[in-house]
């Protein structure tokens, strides 16, 4: 069985074509791709069994893969977002994955491609209304999902363990040397596969603040902020939460972010 696997995330797609290769020896991995313009591309040039699918691509969403022609593949769909997504996948018999995928939900998937090898690939009206769901009636097809399904939680892989860490919980997350951090307010630290541009996708944006290209801080973690030179901002966080990054706001962002904090 032949396999795409469409992620823009390279943490995430080496997770899953890794789990691939080690537990379904029968599927073969023949193509990698990371945006719409990419997978139209090689759709046009090769054919698959199945595609591994992510939802939220670099430029735009897999709605658009299925809006420009039949995909003739069985699909499954792999998402971040664990609420209205998940619902509305699972109402329209979609496959999906939620991420970070374990062994258990892909050998789930994998089973039920194998059983619809043979018949047409994945109906693309499913995956539309899905979306619609998922979006609400006032949403236009194409928009964000992210939007209408905030994060409630992140679950977190330790070896053989997943740990779920409430978005509630969460002080900052933060990026270096290409991974993603989550600083809890217990001063517990944990790595995620997701980039910081997907986690502040999924977040509730009263809540939480993109204060520089490598770091997003909660509201409620805030306790006071001092002026740098420059325009920037120093932020001080409560409880002794650690700073394992440069908690400052960029001068190009220090005034969205203080009419943020002002609510």
């Amino acid at each position: 069985m032949k396999a795409l696997i469409v992620e823009d995330e390279p943490r995430a797609q080496r997770v899953l074509e890794h789990l691939l290769q080690q537990h379904f020896p029968e599927i073969q991995v023949i193509g990698r791709t990371a945006s719409v313009k990419e997978t139209l591309g090689w759709l046009s040039r090769n054919k698959a069994d199945v595609i591994f699918l992510d939802v939220e691509l670099q430029d735009g969403n897999c709605f658009d893969i299925f809006a420009a022609g039949p995909v003739d593949a069985q699909v499954v769909m792999t998402t971040a977002y664990d609420s209205y997504a998940v619902k509305a996948f699972e109402v329209n018999s979609v496959d999906y994955l939620l991420k970070p995928v374990d062994e258990d939900a892909l050998r789930r998937a994998v089973e039920r491609v194998k059983q619809r090898q043979g018949t047409p690939g994945t109906d693309f009206a499913q995956v539309r209304e899905a979306f619609r769901q998922v979006q609400g009636p006032d949403e236009p097809e194409g928009g964000s999902v992210a939007a209408a399904a905030p994060r409630e939680k992140f679950l977190i892989r330790l070896n053989d363990r997943i740990v779920p860490v409430s978005v509630r919980d969460i002080a900052y997350f933060y990026s270096e040397a290409k991974n993603t951090y989550i600083v809890t307010r217990g001063k517990r630290t944990y790595v995620l596969d997701d980039s910081l541009d997907a986690v502040e996708a999924s977040l509730p944006p009263k809540q939480f603040f993109r204060i520089s290209r490598s770091a997003i801080v909660a509201e409620n973690v805030i306790e006071s902020v001092s002026k740098l030179l420059g325009g920037r901002l120093r932020l001080y966080l409560q409880d002794s939460i650690p700073s394992e990054t440069d908690l400052t706001v960029s001068r190009a962002r220090a005034d969205a972010f203080l009419a943020w904090l002002q609510g």
